[in-house]
Parts: structure tokens; sequence; C-alpha cells
């Protein structure tokens, strides 16, 4: 009797243990799903003004992968930032914001342009870098 209750007992653990491997495995299903799911978007920018010498293209690599944007930047020999952007749609217009409003903290932002935002169906980056 001693036997069969200790037999009850890890049945019902092993019972246990797989819905919860179960659940487990659903509910990251479902995140890893939606994340697939998100939509992205691209463009490309220009920075204007005083954004070389400022460390600009460090700062923006920084706040790239803060955001989890990807893409690249670089300096231009006209003196402008150049580059593209990858991401859903929030964190790329917050790129764009801190690309237009903010910069490196010694920059001194002219102007901002962007292309159009448009869908894309993947990433082409694997990160955001700096091209130098």
């Amino acid at each position: 009797m001693v036997f069969s209750y200790k037999s009850d007992l890890v049945l019902k653990v092993n019972i246990v243990i797989i819905i919860v491997l179960f659940v487990t495995s659903q509910v990251s299903g479902n995140q890893n799903s939606s994340i697939a799911m998100t939509q992205l978007f691209a463009c490309s920018f220009e920075v204007f003004g005083q954004v070389q010498g400022v460390f600009f293209r460090k700062y923006t690599e920084k706040q790239a992968n803060e955001l989890g944007v990807r893409g690249w930047c670089m300096n231009t020999p006209n003196g402008t930032v150049r580059g593209e952007l990858e991401a859903p749609l929030a964190p790329l217009n917050e790129m764009k914001d801190w690309l237009q409003n903010k910069g490196s903290p010694h920059s001194k932002i002219e102007n901002a342009v962007f292309s159009p935002t448009k869908k894309i169906e993947n990433y082409s980056y694997n990160k955001f870098t700096v091209i130098r």
C-alpha cells in the first residue's frame, strides 16, 4: 500500500510538471509569435547642423540600440550625418524624434530630413552600426 501511495504521488507530480511545461511553452510561443507578427517600418534620414566632431554617430548608435532600432549611420563629405532606420513604428518614431530634436550633447541640429516611412517584411540589418 505504501508503494501505491508513492507511485500515485510521483504520477501526480509528473502530471503537474507536464502541465507547467505545456503552459510555459504556450505563453512563450504566443509572445514569440506576436513579436514575429509586429509590423516593421523603415526610413532613411539626413541630419544637418553641427553633427560631426561631436560624437553624434556614437550617441545615435547608443540610442538606436536602446530602442531596438536597426540600421546604420555615417558622416557625409558635406558635414551631415546620413543613415537608415528599421524598427516597429513606435521605436522608429521615437528614434526620428531623437534625431530631429536631441542628438548628442554637443550637437546643434538645424534640420533632419526623413524619407517617407515604408512597411518592410523583414529586417535588412542585424543591429545598428556606425559606418566609418
